[in-house]
């Protein structure tokens, strides 16, 4: 069931990107910044595999990863601004949203300001909801999406490259490709197991609260 789903959203991730190009990474980016679980860590490294073939540019698919981050935001930082914590613990657990993450966004902002913005885009799970607790504070929107493109940019970047490292070596060293082959079967069994934990704990702890 879960290698199912993981595989419907891996399809739909390259099928966005091949047909929409640098748009299709910016509306990719968006949603998961939105507070969607869309994984970044799906979407910029097939950027950077289109890159080492040749038909994207590394910086500006990274530029288009930052853009999509900012437009995505702005539901978050409105969600926030509008709702406050009261929304995203009614709501939030449609997305596997819990009053964990939301607690460690919270304790992250309360810690570090508007600073948390541009920091925050560099972590991995506090990137994605780090705009919420912004928007609760009415964080003033200039330096907002300022900080959250300036975090997000570099991000995105590291990403994409390792997509366009790996695509290169695939391509040109052949022990890259035997090293993949003999492995994939089991890098392929972890992932799907550590996601299907993933999502088994958050859809009971959610049932529980």
């Amino acid at each position: 069931m879960v290698e199912h789903i993981l595989g419907i959203l891996a399809g739909f991730v390259i099928a966005v990107i091949e047909a929409g190009g640098y748009w299709g990474i910016a509306l990719l980016m968006a949603i998961e910044s939105a507070c969607v679980p869309l994984p970044s860590e799906l979407i910029m490294p097939f950027a950077g595999y289109l890159v080492s073939q040749g038909k994207m540019n590394l910086f500006l698919a990274a530029t288009a990863g930052a853009i999509g981050c900012n437009l995505g935001s702005i539901v978050a930082y409105e969600a926030g601004k509008r709702g406050g914590r009261p929304l995203a613990e009614r709501y939030g657990k449609y997305l596997l949203i819990g009053p964990g993450e939301l607690d460690a966004a919270d304790r992250f902002f309360a810690r570090f300001g508007n600073a948390a913005v541009l920091i925050g885009r560099l972590l991995p799970v506090i990137r994605t909801f780090i705009a919420f607790p912004a928007g609760v504070a009415r964080m003033p929107l200039v330096p907002f999406h300022l900080y959250t493109f300036i975090g997000s940019w570099p991000f995105c970047f590291a990403l994409a490259w390792l997509g366009q490292t790996l695509g290169r070596a695939w391509n040109s060293d052949p022990r890259v490709k035997a090293a993949f082959h003999s492995a994939d079967a089991l890098i392929g069994v972890a992932l799907v197991v550590a996601i299907g934990l993933f999502v088994w704990h958050k859809v009971h702890g959610l049932k529980r609260r």
